[in-house]
């Protein structure tokens, strides 16, 4: 009887498929891993040029401010004698936007050749006396009642929601309760439990929110009130003629803007002589240094700088105390542009 060899089935091609396993496994890994690394190196380079372009944003945007700042100082010199602001001097005029270059470049054929990324600045400069002062609401234990007819002009004018002064009233004189009740001492500590119980007290008018009024009331009252540090006149010379007609008593609008466009030909000098052309008897009367002036002490400087499909603006409130111009608040909102 023969025996017929046994076939023994060789292991070459099993180890052979786990070695090109085991290699492509490495592969992915690697591939995985650069990757990774490559994707961490493209962010990081994002995140330097993000910060890159935040840090340059705000070096020009202060540039900005300090020729603001240099504008209203030489207005300041210019009226030394005869105090005088209205919308014919040149801070009042605004700045088109412009590309960034043209202020850059000492050629301008060298502003064709710029193949960085387009950057446009633009800005103004408002005075915030033309807007009507919601300190004003503060003076004393009780509420004026002429600010406060002040106040419902102003929001009749805008169509706000009924109520909305009183709730700016009530709001104003709970935040500020020492203001409100005329007190010029420090603040005790029973005055000062008093104030944290109540709301905190608004830097700004888009802070008026804490008091409950809704955003879209806040943007209608926006371009006739402000809020500033300490109470101020209106100055007649740039103040629109909504916030004229409701400054006086027995002022309409169609006299407002006789004020307007007479200001226009020949800015007021005085309140006594020149505004009595236009005033009533009763709206002069209430024309007081403290409500009414021609001059202006503070401004919102405005600059705006677009940077492809975005836009970074900046709103800075400035004190001007004779030559000094004091920044005491600034904002900045960056803006996604819609394309």
């Amino acid at each position: 009887m023969r025996c017929r060899p046994v076939a023994l089935t060789s292991s070459r091609p099993r180890q052979r498929g786990a070695a090109l396993l085991t290699a492509m496994i490495i592969v992915t890994l690697i591939a995985s891993l650069a990757a990774g690394m490559v994707w961490q190196q493209y962010r990081a380079v994002q995140i330097e040029a993000a910060d890159r372009a935040r840090a340059q944003s705000a070096w020009i945007l202060q540039g900005a401010l300090d020729w603001a700042r240099l504008i209203l100082q030489e207005d300041a010199k210019q009226n030394r004698n005869k105090p005088v602001d209205h919308l014919g001097e040149p801070w009042a005029v605004p700045l088109a936007e412009a590309r960034l270059s043209t202020f850059l470049a000492a050629d301008k054929n060298t502003t064709s050749n710029d193949d960085g990324p387009e950057a446009f600045l633009s800005g103004s400069i408002e005075d915030a006396q033309s807007r009507y002062n919601l300190r004003a609401l503060l003076g004393g234990s009780t509420v004026p009642p002429l600010e406060q007819r002040v106040l419902e002009r102003l929001c009749s004018q805008v169509n706000a929601p009924p109520g909305t002064d009183a709730v700016i009233i009530a709001g104003l004189r709970s935040a500020f309760p020492a203001a409100a009740s005329g007190a010029s001492a420090p603040a005790t500590s029973a005055s000062s439990t008093v104030r944290n119980s109540g709301p905190l007290e608004p830097a700004g008018l888009d802070q008026l929110s804490w008091f409950g009024l809704d955003p879209d009331t806040i943007k209608r009252l926006q371009p006739y009130v402000v809020l500033l540090p300490k109470a101020t006149p209106v100055n007649l010379n740039t103040a629109s003629r909504e916030v004229i007609a409701a400054l006086f008593d027995g002022m309409n609008l169609a006299a407002a803007e006789r004020l307007v466009q007479g200001r226009k030909a020949k800015p007021l000098n005085d309140i006594t002589n020149d505004a009595a052309a236009y005033l009533p008897a009763n709206a002069l009367a209430q024309a007081t240094a403290a409500r009414a002036a021609v001059t202006s002490s503070f401004f919102i400087v405005t600059g705006r700088l677009r940077l492809e499909e975005r836009q970074l603006e900046q709103r800075s409130l400035i004190e001007r105390q004779n030559l000094n111009m004091v920044v005491l608040a600034r904002e900045r909102i960056n803006q996604l542009l819609d394309r």
